[in-house]
């Protein structure tokens, strides 16, 4: 697989209205909207740090550092050259036969929930809250 050769950052559109005239000079118009279009980015911290490569108008290559509150950043996509790109399994399709069968036996979803079973289906055999004191319990002084 190819390395990343890029990531392109797109901005909530409350984000882009507060950043205003500064962040201008660094979009790029696109199909999916405005968005920045990065070397490298570092998401480890409160604020995203886009490494941009530019030329300056007297042509010398400079590398810039952008930094924005990560809450204005709506999605990071990594821009890559090969072909294979989403979110499917990344195995040929002869393997995928293979696979075995994911949620079998799973309850319809609009099944009702049984997280807590109803009181109408105890047992005889099943102790009630009225049941002798457990062994910790019995271990302990009377109160008063």
């Amino acid at each position: 697989m190819n390395e990343s050769e890029g990531y392109v950052v797109f901005f909530f559109p409350q984000a882009l209205e507060a950043l205003g005239e500064a962040i201008k000079p660094y979009l790029r118009e696109g199909p999916g909207g405005e968005h920045v279009l990065c070397h490298e980015i570092d998401t480890a911290g409160s604020l995203i740090e886009m490494t941009i490569e530019a030329t300056t108008n007297e042509g010398n290559s400079i590398s810039l550092e952008l930094m924005v509150p990560q809450s204005m950043v709506k999605m990071v996509v990594s821009a890559r050259s090969d072909a294979v790109f989403g979110f499917s399994p990344r195995v040929t399709p002869a393997l995928m036969t293979h696979l075995p069968p994911t949620a079998g036996t799973a309850p319809p979803a609009d099944a009702p929930a049984e997280a807590v079973p109803s009181s109408s289906t105890t047992s005889p055999d099943t102790p009630t809250s009225e049941a002798t004191p457990t062994t910790s319990q019995a271990k302990l002084p009377p109160e008063g």
